[in-house]
């Protein structure tokens, strides 16, 4: 027996020997105070760990503090830092159960309204339309900007209370109750603010906020709706969704969209993956934002960008702008303007980043986002300067270190 129990405590100490601390190291390479999230390779922290995969980890920062990561759908294990200019911030990961964590980033399907993909996180919110808002004949297909100046978590509610009113709205307008129709409607929908932010941008037959889209001579070939969708992140740090939209007939190939889009905690921006399956030539590849009749000039087209300050769905009652960008971080893009064919439906235009002569199978990753003046972003030379910001951390990307 002693010789037994002898065994399994030499056991337990080379367990605990090869579960050793391992430290990630964070650099800040800019002169700017950097908050943002970072990737380690989840696999070599395990290796390092001495622990098998999906054996629980905890992190802890400098201040002894323990902090919330994700680990993603690709392997990837994601840290929330923050990092003084030209500083350096130091975790250290040990084993054990990580303490729950409150999600700050969230997206689902909304089979309920027309097959919405909506997400968000504590500054911004989006949506996507689906194939059964393609089936009722709306013309819809870009990004939708959804403002909210909370960094809860509000889709989910908004929706909630938007639907679960609306069969009643309906009732009450057939039975020619039109006043408490819209007493209704103004307490439950989310086109109102009610405290939280609302849905206000225009989008309809455009490419609203950051959507992709092949060129034909310089005519926007727009997409429709998504075909087929996987959430494959979804929280606490990070949302990511793979997208299929269907095949388009472009010069005789028969072209398959693909988008793969995540948002982080923090940013004001989606990261977007785009290629198109079935190319066998190159081809013109934009993304940009609609220019709507209200406002055609608060708009800034230069390098890699393009950003606007969009004036809203009412833009006299409303009385603040939603800014909007597309950076496309790439030497070989142009910015191009492609007016709207008589300002149809509000719409004059859309200001676009291209890439010319993408090959088959090339993958392009950009970035697209929003922000409200009402919230976290209070003037257009803050837009501005946040974008720039924004193309400053991409050519100096933190640097991470593990030991």
């Amino acid at each position: 027996m002693k010789r037994i129990i002898i065994v399994f405590c030499c056991l337990l100490t080379v367990a605990a020997l090869k579960a050793s601390p391992v430290t990630i190291t964070v650099s800040n390479p800019t002169d700017e105070q950097r908050q943002e999230l970072v990737e380690v390779d989840a696999s070599m922290v395990y290796h390092k760990l001495g622990i098998s995969k999906g054996k629980p980890f905890r992190v802890i920062n400098a201040l002894h503090q323990e902090v919330a990561y994700q680990l993603t759908y690709d392997g990837k294990l994601l840290l929330d830092v923050s990092v003084r200019p030209n500083g350096t911030a130091r975790f250290t990961v040990l084993p054990g159960q990580p303490r729950p964590v409150m999600p700050v980033v969230f997206g689902r399907q909304y089979p309920e309204r027309v097959d919405d993909i909506a997400w968000e996180n504590d500054r911004v919110a989006y949506r996507l339309y689906g194939p059964a808002l393609q089936r009722n004949g709306e013309r819809a297909f870009g990004n939708d900007v959804w403002v909210k100046n909370t960094p809860d978590l509000v889709v989910e509610h908004r929706y909630e209370l938007e639907l679960s009113h609306h069969a009643e709205i309906v009732a009450l307008r057939k039975a020619g109750n039109t006043a408490a129709a819209d007493s209704l409607e103004e307490l439950t929908t989310y086109h109102f603010d009610h405290g939280y932010g609302l849905d206000c941008y225009k989008v309809g037959p455009s490419l609203g906020c950051g959507a992709p889209a092949l060129l034909d001579n310089n005519k926007i070939v727009f997409p429709y709706s998504y075909t087929q969708y996987e959430i494959l992140d979804n929280g606490p740090l990070r949302f990511t969704v793979s997208l299929t939209y269907e095949t388009k007939d472009y010069h005789g190939d028969q072209l398959t969209e693909h988008r793969l889009l995540s948002l982080d905690k923090g940013s004001n921006f989606n990261k977007q993956t785009v290629w198109y399956e079935g190319a066998t030539k190159p081809i013109d590849v934009a993304s940009g934002v609609v220019i709507h009749n209200e406002d055609t000039t608060s708009m800034t087209m230069a390098g890699p960008m393009v950003i606007y300050a969009d004036p809203t769905d009412n833009p006299a009652g409303q009385n603040f702008q939603i800014y909007v960008g597309v950076v496309i971080p790439q030497a070989d893009v142009e910015t191009l303007f492609v007016p709207n064919e008589g300002d149809a439906n509000g719409i004059h235009g859309h200001a676009l980043v291209v890439r010319r002569g993408v090959q088959p199978g090339e993958r392009i990753t950009y970035y697209w986002g929003s922000a409200w003046s009402k919230y976290d972003c209070h003037s257009y030379a803050e837009w501005l300067m946040r974008t720039t910001s924004l193309m400053t951390h991409l050519e100096k990307p933190l640097e991470v270190g593990i030991d």
